[in-house]
């Protein structure tokens, strides 16, 4: 792999005396914490399953049911076509896509070839997916054939900012009674790639895999080579790709199944509503799911009544979700018309749970609802409440195994808090990324000695549970989504008329948090909130539209001329 990069060359824990680490003598029984884990190839994990139970149905897409042994057949074939493209070690390719059998096939016949993942967001704006395209070194796209998402990778071959792109047919996803029902009444859905423009850069799947899946397999180093790039804002909101190498993933799934090791048991079925682009989603939902031989129900996109029309004709029993998903489940009008008792085991995360939410949802389903931590940068799991014991009011639980918390000093990160004092959740585990693909920051800024820094500021009790009291980082959560408010401020002073812009997070009941801007004009300017949100939407995604653009003669500036974000929340605060 080429390319200036930021590594943290050790995951091997410090030594000494395993008494110092507070969480141990309240740890979950049944959870060994210093357990070792052999780190091997993330696609192992498929191979594992597919050995075990290869007849259990790993996907499920609108009724359409795909076996384990079905879908490492097609991962073969799609690895030997990637192949003879030159697909191989280095090369690093992209997923722009749903959740759907397509994203798990490809995804680990890029791991079984020795390439990497790139990780796109099926929403991001066409200047979102250039900056990405650019900045991995991204050479193939693989998409669907929605129009939705066709028209953008067509537009982005159209202008040079992308080589090539493998177009999957998403009726070939669905039973055929829908494929054929899709055609007739949601036909103009789907392009036409064979007409495109550029249809000379385009490889069609159906020539994709006409094959017979033979491919050669190069050696994997589990702990070097990298298996994701996953985008992240880090601390300042620039986007960056952390390096997630096999070990790294294989390892943070291996300790998710660990934490729930009483659910891992025949005929589980799992609710696929997290997106596969997202780190939460890849690994607690996917690789965790497969891990356990479940059957995955996909969802392509999150809405309230079809998730619970899933949960009671699948009798779904673990369903991964943010605090959005929960309260809009226990907020439904004719939630008392279905049917939830299949339910045993939710995990939230993403965003913080609130209280009420848990309680409401455990009691009204009788399923344990937990809450865990983690980021982009660490797989990404990092904490979560313990299954059984304890679970304290708004903490993010305990550190997972192998892994340490260390909270450090907000003015000097190299020195420890004491108990009971605030400081900047630091992480030392198997699953912290390797560093930042192509990245100039400093390595102080990203990790103190061999820990990294999260940006979040906490503190421990005597007990080992962590609670999150602040954030060092600019960083506003709408849905378990990291939305960075320094992006939308740069575009909206891409605007001619617009002098200042600052953005913060407000406080909303179904999603969190959501962005707000405060604009000052230029003199004598006239641009509405209906003209910088026409701007902007080109250029960011939907979740980053601010939900509020409130314009100001003068907006608060810090004694040496910085816009004050603190005051601007304080005065939102106290105007409520």
């Amino acid at each position: 792999m080429t390319g200036k990069i930021l590594m943290n060359n050790s995951t091997s824990l410090p030594r000494g005396p395993m008494a110092e680490f507070r969480w141990l003598k309240h740890y979950p029984l049944e959870i060994d914490w210093s357990k070792n884990y052999t780190p091997k190839p993330l696609y192992s994990i498929l191979d594992n399953a597919v050995s075990s139970k290869p007849r259990n149905t790993c996907t499920n897409f609108f009724g359409k049911k795909l076996s384990y042994s079905e879908v490492h057949n097609s991962v073969n074939r799609v690895a030997a076509g990637l192949e003879k493209r030159g697909v191989g070690p280095g090369v690093n390719i992209g997923l722009l896509l749903p959740n759907c059998p397509s994203f798990i096939i490809y995804y680990y016949a890029i791991m079984k070839l020795g390439a990497t993942v790139v990780n796109y967001n099926p929403l991001y704006s066409h200047e979102e997916l250039r900056f990405q395209i650019k900045n991995s070194n991204t050479k193939i796209l693989v998409t669907l054939d929605l129009s939705e998402l066709f028209d953008k990778v067509e537009a982005l071959i159209a202008k040079n900012c992308l080589q090539e792109a493998i177009i999957c047919s998403f009726t070939k996803l669905l039973p055929t009674s829908k494929s054929i029902l899709f055609g007739l009444f949601q036909g103009s859905q789907l392009s036409k790639p064979d007409k495109s423009s550029v249809k000379n850069n385009l490889v069609l799947e159906s020539e994709l895999i006409n094959n017979d899946g033979v491919f050669t397999q190069p050696e994997i180093r589990p702990e070097h080579d990298i298996a994701v790039l996953q985008y992240s804002g880090g601390t300042t909101g620039v986007p960056k790709a952390a390096m997630l190498s096999h070990a790294n993933l294989f390892i943070n799934t291996q300790q998710v199944v660990d934490w729930a090791i009483q659910y891992k048991t025949p005929n589980q079925r799992l609710l696929a509503i997290l997106p596969f682009f997202h780190v939460f989603g890849m690994t607690v939902v996917m690789n965790y799911a497969i891990s356990v031989n479940a059957e995955i129900i996909l969802m392509p996109r999150f809405e309230v009544d079809e998730t619970l029309r899933l949960i009671q004709e699948n009798k779904i029993t673990i369903m991964p979700g943010v605090p959005t998903l929960f309260n809009a489940i226990i907020h439904h009008p004719k939630l008392n018309l279905y049917d939830l008792t299949s339910l045993q085991f939710c995990f939230s995360g993403g965003a913080a749970l609130p209280q009420e939410t848990k309680q409401k949802f455990e009691s009204l389903t009788k399923c344990k609802l937990i809450e865990g931590y983690g980021l982009s940068e660490a797989s990404p799991v990092v904490t979560a409440n313990p299954l059984n014991g304890p679970v304290k009011k708004n903490s993010i639980g305990q550190p997972l195994q192998q892994t340490i918390i260390s909270l450090r000093s907000l003015d000097d990160p190299r020195k420890e808090v004491p108990i009971g004092e605030k400081g900047e959740i630091c992480i030392l585990g198997p699953q912290v990324m390797k560093g930042y693909w192509q990245t100039s920051d400093s390595k102080s800024d990203i990790f103190v000695g061999k820990y990294l820094r999260t940006g979040d500021v906490a503190i421990m009790d005597e007990e080992g549970f962590i609670f999150i009291v602040d954030r060092i980082k600019d960083l506003i959560i709408c849905s378990g989504y990291n939305i960075y408010p320094r992006r939308i401020e740069e575009a909206l002073l891409d605007h001619p008329e617009v002098q200042e812009a600052a953005v913060i997070g407000i406080k909303d009941k179904y999603k969190g948090e959501l962005p707000k801007a405060f604009v000052k004009l230029c003199h004598a300017a006239l641009a509405t909130e209906q003209d910088l949100i026409a701007h902007l939407k080109p250029k960011l995604s939907k979740l980053e539209i601010p939900a509020e653009i409130e314009f100001r003669n003068e907006l608060p500036k810090t004694l040496i001329g910085k816009l004050s974000k603190k005051d601007l929340r304080l005065q939102t605060e106290n105007a409520l």
